[in-house]
């Protein structure tokens, strides 16, 4: 069989990719991964077939923040809708200029339009949290939305998904209008690669065309090589607050790590920073560019993370659903994680006062 992966968006996008290419690879499969410019070496790296594919992950992330001037419900609306269209006309040509002979896609919920519009053949689309219409999981992401109707969840969660199919309706017929096979609907699969476990009930709603697979995270690929200087620092001290951004950009970086140290200093505790920074320790204060979850989550029990998706999202770890309530997500918006939480302009430790804005 030859398979062609879509993966693209952050790295925690491309390593259930990677490890899904690898697994078809050793089975004798024929595959191509489909990811962002940027981690197209990152996927070569771990022996994988690698293509370009959609936005740099920068671009696509920062294109969540740079939408101009602020408008009116329509125009916001129509900046939605354009920031859902971004890089589908091309993405779709790159994926159908490595299409010759597929017979199976496999997308990511960052392609997942995409990938399904180019395949005439099977099709398969990996999630990394609920989005399928369902009764389980709050559309309202606040303390109360636990309380609203299941029926009323559903309905959110399926309009969200017609909105989607709307922003995107005119992209797709201008594919199958250039592309005949692409108005063929192939045979789909869901696959949720997340615990069952953190979504409760969840699983009874769906049938086996929805199988709940796990977590996809090869341990090699996110442990740093002998960061015995890190490791040494976790030992010496107090446990620290995480704070982790992954791929999301930060606009003044030396800027949030000073907000977040100085919060940490006056709860008296020290502040691991994971992302686009230069790595540099000091007493109270660790940054890296990554680190491994697995191996350094359960040393910094305190968590201050964007609300990512995929393998990075410190809080969906299944060997321990209860680090989740020590955790409090900070603000990224759109496609990568819609939710509005905190501000990241102030920032507090959980139950504590919430403080003026600006301040620690």
């Amino acid at each position: 069989m030859k398979a062609l992966l879509a993966f693209g968006g952050s790295r925690g996008d491309a390593q259930p990719g990677i490890l899904l290419a690898r697994e078809l690879i050793d089975r004798g499969h024929r595959v191509t991964l489909a990811v962002s410019p940027n981690l197209v070496e990152f996927a070569c790296g771990h022996g994988i077939p690698a293509i370009a594919f959609g936005l740099d992950t920068n671009d696509l992330l920062r294109a969540q923040f740079d939408s101009g001037p602020a408008g009116g419900p329509l125009r916001r609306l129509r900046r939605l809708r354009d920031l859902n269209r971004q890089g589908f006309t091309e993405s779709a040509e790159e994926l159908l200029g490595a299409f010759d002979g597929t017979e199976l896609v496999v997308a990511a919920m960052a392609g997942e339009e995409v990938g399904r519009a180019v395949a005439a053949v099977g099709f398969a689309s990996v999630h990394f949290f609920p989005i399928h219409p369902n009764r389980s999981v709050p559309i309202v992401p606040t303390a109360w939305g636990s309380a609203v109707p299941g029926q009323v969840n559903r309905v959110g969660w399926a309009a969200a998904g017609r909105a989607r199919a709307w922003a995107l309706a005119p992209d797709v017929a201008a594919l199958c209008a250039r592309e005949p096979g692409a108005a063929r609907r192939p045979a789909e699969i869901a696959l949720h690669a997340y615990d069952r476990r953190l979504f409760g009930p969840l699983s009874l709603e769906w049938d086996a065309a929805r199988p709940f697979v796990g977590f996809l995270v090869p341990t090699e690929m996110t442990r740093p090589d002998d960061d015995t200087e890190l490791d040494e620092w976790l030992a010496a001290g107090p446990p620290p607050v995480y704070a982790g951004f992954g791929s999301m950009p930060v606009g003044d970086v030396d800027a949030v790590i000073a907000l977040l140290r100085s919060a940490c200093l006056h709860l008296g505790r020290r502040l691991l920073f994971v992302g686009a920074a230069p790595s540099r320790t000091t007493s109270d204060l660790a940054v890296r560019a990554a680190v491994s979850h697995s191996w350094v989550l359960p040393r910094a029990p305190w968590r201050c993370t964007t609300a990512a998706r995929g393998p990075s999202r410190p809080p969906c770890a299944p060997e321990s659903p209860r680090w989740s309530a020590r955790s409090w997500p900070i603000n990224p918006t759109g496609g990568d994680a819609w939710k509005p939480w905190e501000p990241v302009s102030h920032c507090r430790s959980p139950g504590s006062p919430r403080p003026g804005r600006g301040s620690c």
